[in-house]
């Protein structure tokens, strides 16, 4: 059912980004600000003077529990629609699947559905996740509601959408859905392939971390690794300037209290440092702070690439001794802070525990307290750096990013890893198992090492493009695009020809 505009939802707008010192906050923010700006630049240009059709917007309405027939209580889902290009009825679908965030008229004019879509004469559709942006439930996001959020009920909602849109567009029966998506919602593209084959015939998924796990100490190897990637603008100077920087971070925190004030001032910390849990949301969000820098490095309406940041960290001369590295990142806080329109890099623990613990729409907009709850219910991904080598802080340590779940939601950590593991035993993990879908993969993402890097068959390809970051092959096309990423783009536009022929043959097979 297709419903038209939604007044309460209108205040949401309105909300504004807190600070949040947990790492994965900041990476969120890191991520939701580029995708703004991309998003915001392609909509510019998809709305020039030649354009011929606005992104449209649609609310699907959609069962709260799709696994249960009996409940009759629903929510509206939001899409975006670009039937600019669209030719025939019987044309291919691009389904965009959104992930952890909210989508906007952009999502259908920028990425590899909007850029395929001419070729092939595709429309393209945006399905905002349910419970992020605009589509979220009225009742809001307490444990009653927050019970019927989950990977598998995004992909029930994926299904129960593209039943309902190809009526509404009156799309042929046998026109191809393609899906795809990126990071989260790159998972949720490969798993909607895997679980409902009859409904997409294929995905291209990228940078997609298929692979649930509790520890993630992986992504500060890749991030320590692409600090000294010299592809990227690193070096081995760059990465033995940033753990200069984090031991001068710590040491002061040893220090006296008068240290600790100025620290707060340097370092974006908002309220006191004298409790060790707020030492470590602060050394926290600047591990996210570094590891952003890397996991979006060299993307459009990114604060700090590597190469950026290596030159403050170095001061410009190289030089990793001394006080140069702090300052370096004292300025590199500085860059990203004003950039996201934050005043904090960090705030205290209390508040933060206090801000994921409000349910009432207006303030939980952004989607921390939602994502969250799904790190804890099935993902993990919890960011640490605890093993030997790590260039950073060991703090904060993994029993304080597991403390959360249990502060917030009440979950224990026995709860957290068994379901971390009943993930990876329903999807299969990085062997998911699913034909016609493209995994596609930046060596310098830290989240490629739980992605499909290399083809599980003929019918399972993989791209890993050499020093590209997170979702890089999903970006605006650039001048400045090195040739490894171009030719994986090529790569992507090959495969999918391959499959629409496919799916060519099988409708003639069928008209005859």
């Amino acid at each position: 059912m297709d419903i038209g505009p939604v007044p309460w939802l209108g205040p949401l707008l309105l909300v504004s980004l807190w600070a949040s010192s947990a790492p994965a906050s900041l990476l969120r923010r890191l991520g939701e600000h580029i995708l703004r700006f991309q998003e915001s630049s392609a909509l510019g240009l998809g709305l020039g003077p030649d354009s011929v059709t606005l992104p449209k917007e649609g609310w699907l309405e959609q069962p709260l529990d799709p696994f249960n027939a009996s409940d009759r209580r629903s929510f509206l889902q939001r899409y975006w629609v670009n039937d600019q290009h669209w030719t025939s009825q019987d044309g291919p679908v691009f389904l965009h699947l959104g992930g952890e965030g909210s989508l906007g008229p952009g999502s259908v004019m920028r990425g590899h559905p909007a850029n395929l879509a001419p070729i092939w004469g595709a429309l393209v559709i945006s399905l905002e996740h349910r419970f992020y942006g605009l589509s979220i439930p009225a009742e809001g996001l307490d444990m009653a509601q927050l019970r019927f959020l989950s990977s598998r009920h995004a992909l029930a909602d994926a299904a129960s959408a593209r039943l309902t849109l190809s009526r509404l567009f009156n799309v042929s029966s046998t026109s191809p859905w393609i899906c795809f998506g990126g990071s989260y919602a790159g998972s949720l593209a490969a798993w909607a392939r895997l679980k409902f084959p009859h409904l997409f015939f294929a995905s291209i998924a990228s940078s997609a971390p298929v692979r649930a796990i509790l520890d993630f100490s992986k992504y500060n190897d890749v991030v320590s690794r692409s600090l000294m990637n010299t592809a990227i603008g690193g070096s081995l100077e760059c990465r033995e300037a940033a753990s200069a920087a984090f031991a001068e971070v710590e040491r002061r925190l040893r220090a006296s209290r008068g240290a600790w004030a100025t620290l707060s001032v340097e370092l974006g910390a908002c309220g006191s440092l004298e409790r060790a849990e707020d030492q470590a949301e602060l050394l926290g969000a600047l591990q996210a702070l570094v590891g952003g820098a890397v996991q979006y490095d060299g993307q459009a309406g990114a604060p700090l690439s590597v190469r950026q940041l290596c030159r403050l960290l170095l001061g410009g001369k190289g030089n990793c001794s001394g006080s140069a590295p702090y300052r370096g990142l004292r300025r590199a806080v500085q860059v990203v802070t004003h950039s996201l329109g934050q005043r904090c890099l960090s705030i205290p623990r209390a508040e933060t525990v206090a801000q994921l613990r409000v349910t009432e729409l207006q303030v939980s907009s952004v989607g921390d307290r939602q994502w969250l709850y799904q790190t804890c219910t099935e993902f993990g991904y919890y960011v640490t750096c605890e093993v030997p080598g790590c260039p950073f802080s060991q703090l904060p340590a993994l029993p304080s990013e597991l403390e959360l779940c249990e502060q917030v939601f009440g979950l224990s950590t026995s709860s957290v890893a068994q379901a971390v593991a009943q993930t990876n035993s329903y999807y299969g993990g990085q062997t998911p198992g699913a034909t016609q879908v493209l995994f596609i993969n930046g060596d310098t993402d830290p989240w490629h090492v739980l992605s499909v890097t290399q083809p599980l068959g003929s019918s399972e390809p993989a791209l890993l493009i050499p020093s590209a970051s997170h979702c890089l092959d999903m970006a605006p096309e650039r001048p400045s695009d090195s040739p490894s990423l171009r030719l994986a783009r090529q790569k992507v536009s090959q495969q999918l020809q391959t499959w629409l022929g496919l799916a060519k043959k099988s409708q003639v097979r069928g008209a005859v």
